[in-house]
C-alpha cells in the first residue's frame, strides 16, 4: 500500500484502475472532468482505454458495449449528464451487465458551475440502481472498488455520487497496487436478455425489483455504512460531504452524539436504521439537496410505529451546499449551546462580474450580432464559455437551459413570434446535442441564424479535445469531423468567419438575416487559453487621438481595457491583441 494526496476525482481514477477497469469513458463537465483526465494520463502505462465521447449518452453506450463484452468499465459525467444517457440507463438496469460497470455522476450543490443542483440519489431509485456516496478522497477511492465487485456480484450497474467538495476536495488516500486485467472480449449472445422488447423486459423487470431487494439484504452488513458512538437520546444520520462538517461542528459544540454514517444511498440498510434509532427519541438527518433518507426513515417509522422526533428539511435547507458554518448553526441553535464568535473584520469585497477572457474569439461575435441586430432581435444560446454573452455589454444570450437547447428553442421561437432570431452555441456542444435541432429547423422551414462558435475545443472544462480537434482523450491523432460539412451536408447555407475578422461576421450576419430559411455561421478561431496558440502584437491607445468617448470599454467589455488619466488605456499584460477594441474606436486612437 502507498500513500498520496490526491483530489477525490484523481482517486477515483487510480481506484478504478485498481479495481481492473479497461475502458473509460466519459464527456467532459464540471465537477467530473478530472476523472476522465487521471484515467487518461495513466491509460497507456495500464493498459487502459480512454475516450471522451460525443456526448453522455454514446458514453454510456460505450461503457455498455465494453461490459457486455466482459471488460469492467467506467463511465464518468456531470449530474445533469445523467438525464442524457438515461435513455439507455434505464434499460440497462434491465438487462444488466457482464463486465461491472460504474457510472459516476459528480452531483454538484449549489450550482457552482452547472445549470440546475439535480439530486441524483433520485436517479439511482427511479433506475433501481444501488447508489454510492463518498465523503472524502479515501471513500471515493474504496466505494469505487467496492461498487466494481457489486456490480458484476449481481449483475447490476452501480452509481457513484460524489459532489463538487468531494470531487475538488484534496486528501491523504492509502492506494493499492494496479491491478492490470487483460479479460478477452467476448460477447455471449442472448436475446431474451439482451434485446429489450416487451416480453422480455416485463420478465427482467421482475428480476431487477428481485435484485435490488437481495442488493439490499446485502448491503446490510456492509462497511460503508457505519455508526459512531455516542451519548443521549438524540441522534444524526449523514450522509456525503456533509460527514466532514458534522465532525467539526460537534467538536466546536463539545458535543457527542451516536451517529449513523449512509456510504450506500440505494438501496438503503433498513435493519441498520432501525436498529440505530429504536432507542432515541430525535433523530436529525442531514443530507445536502433532497429529502432523500429522511423520507427513507419516515417510512421506516411508519411501518414499525416509532414514535421518535425526526428532523431534516424542517432545519436544514433543501438548496445549495452545507458548510460546517451552517451546521454549527443549525446545531447550535437545536441544542441551545452558544458558539463563541471570533471577532473579525467586516470586509466589503467588491462584485467582479463574469467575463469573457481578453481577446475570447466569441466576445468579437457577440459585439457583431448586436451590432447588426441593435440588440433588437431574440439570442437563444447553450452551455459553454460563451453563456457568459448574456452580461453587460454584450447582452446577446437570452436563454440557457441544456447542451444543444439554442437550436431547438430557436426552431420554437422562429413558429412563434415575428422577431429575428439569432442563436448561438459552441463547437464541442454541436456534436454533443446541437446537430438534432440544426436538422430539425432544416425539416421544418424555422428561420434561424444558427452561429456556431467554434474555438477549437472544449474550452469551459479545461480544453479536453472534441470530434472537430484532430486528437483523442489519450493524445493520439484522430480524424476529425468537420461542422461546415455536416451542416452544408443537411443542405443548410453555411458560412465559415474568421471570429477576429468583425466585418466578415456582420457581413455574414446581415445575409442570414436577409434568408428565408435556416442559415448558418461557424465562427472559428482557437481559444486564447490554448497552448500553442500563437501570440499577436498587443494594442496600445494613442493618448493624443482619444477623445475619452469609452466606446472600446462600453461595447467590448474586454477586460484588457481600463480608463484612467481621463483617456482610455489597455494593459499589456492582459492584452492578447485581437484587435475588436481597435475595430469598434471611432477616432482610430488603438494602434499596434
Amino acid at each position: 500500500m502507498k500513500r498520496e494526496l490526491l483530489m477525490g476525482n484523481e482517486a477515483i481514477a487510480l481506484g478504478a484502475f485498481e479495481a481492473g477497469v479497461e475502458v473509460v469513458a466519459a464527456y467532459p463537465g464540471t465537477p467530473s472532468t478530472e476523472i476522465p483526465e487521471t484515467a487518461a494520463r495513466f491509460a497507456k502505462q495500464y493498459g487502459a482505454y480512454v475516450e471522451f465521447s460525443t456526448n453522455e449518452k454514446v458514453a454510456l453506450e460505450v461503457g455498455i458495449g465494453a461490459s457486455w463484452a466482459g471488460k469492467r468499465t467506467l463511465v464518468t459525467m456531470k449530474h445533469v449528464g445523467v438525464n442524457v444517457a438515461s435513455d439507455s440507463l434505464m434499460t440497462l438496469a434491465y438487462t444488466g451487465i457482464d463486465g461491472g460497470l460504474v457510472l459516476v455522476s459528480a452531483d454538484e450543490p449549489d450550482c457552482h458551475s452547472s445549470q440546475n443542483e439535480q439530486d441524483n440519489r433520485i436517479f439511482a431509485r427511479f433506475a433501481n440502481v444501488p447508489c454510492l456516496d463518498p465523503s472524502s478522497p479515501q471513500e471515493s477511492r474504496d466505494m469505487i472498488i467496492f461498487a466494481y465487485d457489486l456490480s458484476e456480484l449481481f449483475s447490476i450497474p452501480v452509481i457513484l455520487r460524489p459532489t463538487t467538495r468531494v470531487c475538488h476536495g484534496r486528501g491523504d488516500v492509502e492506494l493499492g497496487d494496479i491491478n492490470i486485467q487483460k479479460r478477452e472480449g467476448k460477447f455471449t449472445k442472448d436475446v431474451t436478455r439482451y434485446v429489450a422488447v416487451p416480453s422480455h423486459t416485463r420478465v427482467l423487470h421482475k428480476k431487477l425489483l428481485d435484485k435490488m431487494e437481495k442488493i439490499r439484504e446485502f448491503v446490510e452488513d456492509s462497511h460503508l455504512n457505519y455508526t459512531l458512538p455516542g451519548e443521549g437520546k438524540t441522534g444524526i444520520i449523514v450522509i456525503g460531504a456533509s460527514f466532514n462538517y458534522l465532525m467539526e461542528s460537534i467538536q466546536i459544540l463539545g458535543i457527542k452524539l451516536p451517529i449513523l454514517k449512509i456510504g450506500i444511498s440505494n438501496p438503503l440498510a433498513k435493519n441498520k436504521v432501525l436498529s440505530f434509532i429504536k432507542d432515541l427519541e430525535k433523530v436529525i438527518i442531514i443530507e445536502e439537496l433532497e429529502p432523500v433518507i429522511e423520507n427513507d426513515v419516515k417510512i421506516l417509522m411508519s411501518e414499525n410505529q416509532l414514535n421518535l422526533k425526526l428532523y431534516g428539511k424542517n432545519i436544514f435547507p433543501r438548496t445549495g451546499e452545507f458548510s460546517t458554518d451552517l451546521l454549527t448553526e443549525t446545531l447550535s441553535k437545536f441544542f441551545r449551546i452558544d458558539i463563541p464568535k471570533e471577532q473579525s473584520k467586516h470586509i466589503i469585497i467588491p462584485n467582479r462580474t463574469p467575463l469573457l477572457c481578453a481577446g475570447c474569439p466569441h466576445r468579437s461575435t457577440f459585439y457583431a450580432i448586436k451590432k447588426v441586430t441593435r440588440g433588437k432581435a431574440i439570442f437563444p444560446s447553450d452551455i459553454g464559455c460563451y453563456t457568459l454573452g448574456f452580461s453587460r455589454p454584450l447582452q446577446t444570450v437570452d436563454t440557457c437551459i441544456s447542451m444543444g437547447s439554442s437550436f431547438g428553442v430557436a426552431c420554437g421561437f422562429a413558429k412563434s413570434t415575428n422577431e429575428p432570431i439569432v442563436t448561438t452555441l459552441g463547437d464541442s456542444t454541436f456534436f454533443h446535442a446541437g446537430i438534432p435541432p440544426l436538422i430539425n429547423a432544416k425539416y421544418n422551414n424555422s428561420k434561424i441564424v444558427a452561429v456556431v462558435l467554434d474555438n477549437l475545443t472544449t474550452a469551459m472544462t479545461g480544453h479536453q479535445p472534441h470530434p472537430g480537434t484532430q486528437l483523442t482523450a489519450m493524445g493520439d491523432p484522430a480524424g476529425s469531423v468537420s461542422i461546415e460539412k455536416l451542416i452544408a451536408g443537411m443542405d443548410i447555407p453555411v458560412e465559415v468567419v474568421d471570429a477576429t475578422d468583425v466585418k466578415s461576421i456582420e457581413e455574414a450576419l446581415k445575409r442570414g438575416l436577409e434568408s428565408e430559411q435556416v442559415y448558418a455561421i461557424v465562427s472559428r478561431g482557437p481559444c486564447v487559453l490554448l497552448k500553442g496558440v500563437e501570440k499577436r502584437p498587443v494594442y496600445r491607445v494613442e493618448v493624443s487621438m482619444c477623445r475619452a468617448c469609452k466606446a472600446c470599454i462600453k461595447l467590448s467589455g474586454c477586460p484588457a481595457l481600463e480608463f484612467k488619466d481621463g483617456h482610455s488605456s489597455i494593459n499589456p499584460t492582459v492584452c492578447t491583441g485581437c484587435g475588436l477594441c481597435a475595430y469598434i474606436c471611432p477616432v482610430e486612437a488603438i494602434v499596434r
